[in-house]
């Protein structure tokens, strides 16, 4: 690691008095730039470039405070510092085997003598691919409670680009992408979703982050947030006059915004930019601006490929729910006497098959959904006691599934929706997690349908954003890995806490099962912004595309073809990778299948080979202490060609290439279960040129 650090300007007593203060630093390699100055009314204010090119052009910060003085204006500098940091780290697992954390920081330490010398510090850290800055409240006498009524952050643009957006909401991430110019953004079509249950649109001109644009002279810009800790999610007004950005902060039943004690400090605001697009899927910016592992043993931690009883209840091929009943009470309800209703799926038996199927084709755990009591009146209600966690329905019997699960080698991932009664789970997450314990589970996947409960607050306030860390951290305890569905979008904090393995957290492909679907192009954008922050559970790999099969007269399908299912386990990062399938549709592709049993889940390299938001990625990886890769390519609803330079394999060596492509007559509507597979040698001197059909995808195999 080298770290060096020189002092700009700095006084140890006393105040820099300087109207016309200004400061520039440059990045590491020195082609961006960033100003810090103070307006005359002694308002913070920066600006970034790249090159000759604005990135943001001079724009405010500042923190709005209730009941007392806010951090807007009438500062002057009391302490400038810079560093300059190289260091590299290793993840617990990830994309990469090793991280670069190179950056130049400009540490500024502001005043306001006509609040007592109250005292501000913004920290720069500029990257080489972007910048990262966060507000920081010192301990002192005039500063120890105090609450944020908004934050005053701008960030103003250059002109009207082009923007991957989804509607500003304080409870759901589970929208489609548009994208339109800023000035075209109509964040109310959010309104008209019916198929997305809990939500609070904002506004027509908020939207959500990561912010993913393209300007008309070639930067691709990303706005966004790291290390996202007792503080509200940062939505984006859009004024369209200026085309600035601000924060839009979700607020709790009292109307404020967050509620802090110094020390303290905000999470990170993020702008990644570059003249490539495959250099914003590159960055790691957001996980270098987050806290190390506080986990100091994490040998527990396993990436892992799992299939489950998840699919067929989105299919309508089985339920959740055991009875049909709509009148239950928790502890109360005598489960033993109810009817069960013959559909539903987490039964002892239907457990059996799954886990067999793992055990037959290499996979490390079963995932199983409805398989506790309290679901069969619960969605839709704003009700706080559904679930207790720990009470199986009669038909599931925990105790010899664990045996059974064992005596094969496969682990059971406990399931845990919370109805949004985030207070209930508060309550009894201890027992839940030593029940756990007791039965084998090592890993859950928690659920948040709904509104949330405290009634007033929502999925992305403050205090919730705290409750799913505090789940994290309860977790690490009892050893339990997570997978979060339906939180506040990830921000890079599985670099603290690498037990959070995945997360949801955006429109996941069982919208494909049951409401109008995930468009052709919507994984080519989730990389550049959902993904951007974690890994998602995207559940990939269906291979019964059309619900015709289960249904003659359903029309719903998976907009994607076969062999961009396969591709999807590459180009959409998780150590958490999901057969998503019914295990009998696979027995039915078996040949196809195959790619899904090989591909791996952690990486030691990546190599985003081309890249375009909302039209095509493909990306290779190399398997975790394996000479083995995998690529995958995928289009939108255009067919095109990929093209693969395989000059990332070693020299002077011959490599087995199996091919799962899209069929010449394969189309994403018309004919997406048409795939073919075929084998040839190749060597770093390779490009191979993979046809993509509309909606559709390749999965490669090199080894």
């Amino acid at each position: 690691m080298i770290r060096m650090k020189s002092l700009t300007c700095a006084v140890a007593v006393g105040l820099i008095a300087c109207s016309s203060y200004a400061q520039t630093i440059t990045s590491p390699n020195k082609s961006l730039t960033l100003s810090f100055s103070l307006s005359v009314k002694g308002e913070p204010v920066y600006q970034l470039s790249l090159g000759k090119k604005s990135v943001i052009l001079p724009s405010k910060l500042g923190v709005e405070l209730r009941e007392e003085p806010s951090f807007l204006s009438g500062f002057t500098v009391a302490r400038v510092e810079t560093f300059l940091v190289d260091e590299t780290w290793e993840p617990v697992w990830g994309e990469v085997k090793t991280i670069r954390n190179n950056y130049r920081e400009l540490k500024v330490t502001l005043q306001q003598p006509e609040v007592g010398n109250r005292a501000l510090g913004i920290t720069f850290r500029l990257f080489n691919d972007g910048l990262g800055f966060r507000y920081e409240f010192a301990a002192q006498d005039n500063l120890k409670y105090f609450i944020v009524a908004g934050e005053k952050t701008e960030f103003r643009l250059a002109g009207d680009h082009l923007a991957f957006w989804i509607p500003g909401d304080f409870d759901t991430n589970e929208y489609a992408y548009s994208h339109t110019k800023l000035s075209e953004v109509d964040a109310r079509i959010g309104r008209r979703v019916g198929e997305i249950f809990s939500k609070s649109v904002i506004g027509e001109n908020a939207v959500q982050t990561p912010l993913m644009m393209k300007s008309a002279d070639g930067l691709y810009i990303n706005i966004f947030e790291a290390a996202l800790v007792n503080y509200p999610a940062m939505h984006l007004e859009i004024d369209k006059q200026t085309f600035t950005l601000t924060p839009v902060l979700a607020p709790d039943a009292a109307g404020n915004r967050a509620y802090l004690q110094a020390p303290c400090t905000t999470p990170w605001r993020t702008i990644m930019v570059s003249t490539k697009a495959a250099d914003i899927l590159a960055s790691k910016i957001i996980l270098n601006l987050n806290e190390p592992s506080k986990i100091t043993d994490v040998s527990w931690i396993k990436p892992m490929k799992y299939i489950g009883i998840w699919w067929e209840l989105h299919v309508g091929k089985s339920s959740w729910n055991y009875a049909d009943v709509d009148n239950v009470r928790l502890g109360t309800t005598d489960w033993q006497n109810l009817t069960p209703n013959g559909r539903h799926g987490a039964t002892t038996a239907r457990t059996k098959y799954y886990i067999d199927f793992a055990a037959r084709h290499g996979f490390d755990a079963v995932l199983v959904e409805g398989w506790n009591v309290g679901w069969e009146d619960w969605f839709g209600k704003w009700k706080e006691e559904v679930f207790d966690f720990v009470t199986p329905y009669p038909d599931f019997d925990v105790a010899g599934l664990q045996t059974y699960a064992a005596e094969r080698g496969v682990k059971l991932i406990m399931h845990h929706e919370t109805s949004a009664s985030v207070t209930n789970y508060e309550r009894r997450m201890d027992d839940a997690f030593r029940f756990m314990n007791r039965y084998g589970y090592d890993a859950v996947k928690t659920g948040y349908v709904g509104r949330i409960i405290p009634r007033g607050e929502y999925h992305d306030g403050q205090w919730t954003v705290n409750h799913y860390v505090r789940v994290v951290e309860k977790a690490a305890r009892y050893k339990i890995m997570v997978n979060a569905h339906e939180p506040v979008r990830p921000t890079g904090l599985h670099r603290t806490y690498p037990n959070w393995l995945a997360c949801e957290a955006a429109r996941g492909n069982e919208f494909n099962a049951w409401s109008s679907g995930n468009p052709p192009d919507h994984e080519t954008i989730l990389p550049f912004t959902r993904l951007l922050g974690g890994p998602m559970d995207y559940t990939p790999g269906i291979f019964q595309i059309k619900m015709s099969y289960y249904d003659p007269n359903r029309k719903e399908q998976v907009h994607t073809t076969l062999a961009k299912q396969l591709a999807l386990y590459v180009t959409m990062y998780s150590p958490l990778q999901m057969a998503a399938d019914l295990p009998e549709n696979y027995e039915r592709f078996m040949d196809a299948f195959q790619f899904i049993k090989d591909v791996a889940v952690d990486w030691d390299n990546t190599r985003i080979l081309e890249a375009e938001p909302g039209d095509y990625i493909t990306i290779a990886r190399k398997a975790k202490g394996k000479e083995e890769w995998f690529l995958g390519a995928i289009t939108d609803e255009n067919k095109r060609t990929a093209t693969a330079a395989l000059d990332f394999l070693e020299p002077n060596r011959s490599y087995a290439a199996t091919i799962y492509a899209d069929a010449p007559n394969a189309h994403w509507e018309k004919n997406p279960m048409a795939y073919s597979i075929d084998s040839t040698i190749v060597t770093n001197e390779t490009v191979l040129k993979l046809k993509l059909a509309e909606g559709g995808g390749a999965a490669v195999r090199i080894r």
